[in-house]
C-alpha cells in the first residue's frame, strides 16, 4: 500500500501536465485516415474546413465551409462538391460517402430506397455551400437521421452551427449566442 500512493500520485502529475485533447487536432489513425479520404473526394483540406451534420423535424442538413473565407478557390471546390452530393444524392448513389468512410454508411440503404421520397437540395454559403434534405416520409427521416448521426460521429462534426466545431480544427469556431450565421 505504502507503494500504491506515491505511484498514483506521480500518474496524477503526469496526466495533469499533459496537453489537453481538445487543445490540438486529434491524431488517431482512423480519423486521420477519414480526414484524407474525406480531402481526395472532396478536394479540400479537412482541417482547415467545417462539417454540420444536423438533424431537422423534415430530413436535415449537411454544411461544408471553408476556414478561411479569402480561400475562394477552395469555397469554389466546395460548392461544387456540394452540388454533385445533391445529384448523387437525388439518383440514389451513396458512393462518395462510402469513399470517405470505407463502408456503407448507416442509413444510405433506406435513402436510396426511398430516394422518390426525398429531396436534396445544394445552396450556397459565404464560405461554402450545404445541402438541405427534406422529406415527409417517417422511414425516411429515420434514415436521414441515421447518416447524419453516424457522419457526425466519424468527421467529430457539430451536429448544428452554434456547436463548437474544435473536434478536428484545434480552435473553437462556434459563434457566440444570437449571433448571425456566417
Amino acid at each position: 500500500m505504502r507503494f500504491l500512493v506515491p505511484a498514483m500520485a506521480i500518474a496524477a502529475a503526469a496526466c495533469a501536465s499533459r496537453e489537453t485533447p481538445a487543445a490540438k487536432p486529434p491524431t488517431d489513425s482512423a480519423f486521420a485516415e477519414v480526414q484524407e479520404r474525406g480531402a481526395a473526394v472532396m478536394g479540400v483540406d479537412q482541417y482547415t474546413s467545417t462539417h454540420v451534420f444536423e438533424d431537422l423535424p423534415d430530413g436535415g442538413r449537411i454544411v461544408l465551409e471553408r476556414s478561411d473565407p479569402a480561400d475562394s478557390a477552395g469555397i469554389a471546390t466546395i460548392r461544387a462538391h456540394m452540388r454533385q452530393i445533391a445529384a448523387d444524392f437525388t439518383a440514389g448513389d451513396f458512393s462518395k460517402p462510402f469513399a470517405v468512410h470505407t463502408m456503407v454508411v448507416p442509413g444510405t440503404k433506406t435513402m436510396a430506397k426511398r430516394r422518390d421520397r426525398i429531396t436534396y437540395e445544394a445552396s450556397d454559403r459565404p464560405q461554402g455551400a450545404e445541402v438541405r434534405i427534406r422529406t415527409a416520409d417517417t422511414q425516411a427521416i429515420a434514415a436521414v437521421h441515421e447518416f447524419l448521426a453516424f457522419q457526425r460521429s466519424d468527421h467529430r462534426a457539430a451536429g448544428h452551427e452554434d456547436m463548437d466545431h474544435s473536434a478536428h480544427m484545434g480552435t473553437s469556431s462556434a459563434r457566440p449566442a444570437g449571433a448571425p450565421p456566417k
